[in-house]
């Protein structure tokens, strides 16, 4: 069987940003992974139980996901709310749905304190942004499964491509 890939929900159209926003990633490649059910769609953020809208969040002092994961960070809200154990839940929670639906890969929007893997922004919610993973992004790569952003589509399809052509 060809292997699943988990998906952000946003990219697949559903409005589950903090904003309440889609940020529906349009390519071809997913319309025909959808057809073949490959994609298993999550919010991370809404499995644990956080509302649509929410308030912005992002992983404070300019810590990493893998911070958060090692008790070594916290995810804020703009307004100082504290949601590390929510964002903890998020991960824990796409992790599980990862295993039980056998995902190898992930395709995750880039910048998310939970879904970021290639920048993630440094906690002043200033709009400035750096190399690193939110908390999901880097559960996940800790734990075996391939993430790609939504900017590194083509870099999913070759890696699928290679791994299909491996199995016939």
């Amino acid at each position: 069987m060809a292997s699943r890939i988990l998906v952000s929900a946003c990219l697949m159209g559903h409005a589950v940003r903090y904003d309440g926003a889609a940020k529906p990633l349009l390519h071809p490649a997913i319309a025909r992974w959808r057809q073949e059910g490959r994609l298993v769609t999550i919010c991370p953020e809404m499995s644990a139980g956080m509302p649509v809208p929410r308030p912005p969040a992002e992983i404070a002092a300019g810590r990493t996901g893998a911070d958060v994961l090692a008790g070594k960070a916290r995810v804020l809200e703009k307004t100082g709310g504290d949601v590390t154990i929510e964002f903890r839940r998020a991960a824990e929670n796409a992790l599980a749905l990862a295993r039980e639906t056998n995902c190898r890969f992930a395709l995750l929007i880039d910048g998310s304190p939970s879904c970021g893997s290639g920048f993630i922004y440094d906690g002043s919610f200033s709009g400035e942004r750096f190399a690193g993973e939110g908390v999901t992004a880097a559960l996940l790569s800790a734990n075996g499964i391939e993430v790609y952003s939504d900017r590194q589509i083509e870099a999913l399809i070759a890696r699928l491509e290679d791994e299909d052509s491996g199995s016939r």
